[in-house]
């Protein structure tokens, strides 16, 4: 059976990485494409299923691809979401007229990007690659200083050993360096998705702790992430710890 193919439009090949990557456990073919008129060729040589487009690009932008895309009767079904600065409501709207099936804003979080994928092809997966590591977190709940180590890590948040009490849904400000030849200090905002306290034990066999929910990474943050995440999973793999 063949793959969905999701086309990736950006100009800028990091974006382009991240994208990918977020694509990776899924059971999909990703093409990619510079601009605009690159696009237009990858499409008209090899339609694909779902395309994610930039809005600003050299050459030709996206909303110029859209519009030919949608006027033209073989390709104006293929589902176009728009990538748009955050805040800039005349860009979704030139993107609404244009016709556009959707738009999410930079910079691109993970869940965001793969819950609008799976409108289009269930194909996308919703698993995240998790890691076992154990790093020291400090971490400001309001204005109260606390610390703990993460027991797991993925791209989208940490599970974080603490016996500090904290609710859920409460803001965090947390910081934490990702080891390797190059450490990278992760500063971040997150959300505590769940607690597993002495009190209420959601995961009896997981040590009292909470799940964190990591709000808002950068480029810089999730692609470190990203390289962190790849180089643990194929050093285990190697070692045959996966």
């Amino acid at each position: 059976m063949t793959k969905p193919k999701i086309l990736l439009v950006d100009d800028t090949k990091l974006i382009l990485e991240l994208e990918k990557s977020y694509l990776k456990l899924s059971e999909v073919d990703v093409i990619t494409a510079g601009n605009g008129r690159e696009a237009l060729e990858v499409i008209r040589k090899d339609p694909p299923d779902l395309i994610f487009m930039d809005l600003n690009m050299p050459e030709m932008d996206g909303i110029s691809c859209l519009a030919q895309l949608k006027k033209d009767p073989f390709y104006c079904d293929i589902p176009i979401v728009m990538l748009t600065t955050e805040g800039n409501e005349h860009d979704r709207e030139r993107a609404a007229q244009a016709g556009c099936n959707g738009y999410l804003t930079k910079p691109i979080d993970r869940r965001e990007f793969l819950a609008m994928a799976r409108k289009f092809t269930v194909a996308v997966d919703r698993r995240q690659l998790r890691v076992s590591c154990q790093i020291p977190v400090l971490v400001l709940d309001g204005t109260t200083p606390l610390a703990g180590h993460t027991l797991d890590i993925s791209d989208g948040g940490v599970y974080l050993v603490s016996d500090h009490p904290v609710r859920q849904d409460a803001r965090l400000r947390m910081a934490l360096y990702l080891p390797g030849k190059a450490p990278f200090l992760m500063e971040v905002n997150a959300r505590v998705a769940w607690t597993n306290g002495d009190d209420h034990r959601v995961k009896p066999a997981l040590p009292v702790g909470f799940g964190v929910e990591f709000h808002n990474l950068d480029e810089r943050q999730t692609a470190a992430l990203e390289s962190f995440l790849d180089a643990e999973d194929a050093s285990r793999s190697c070692d045959g710890t996966a």
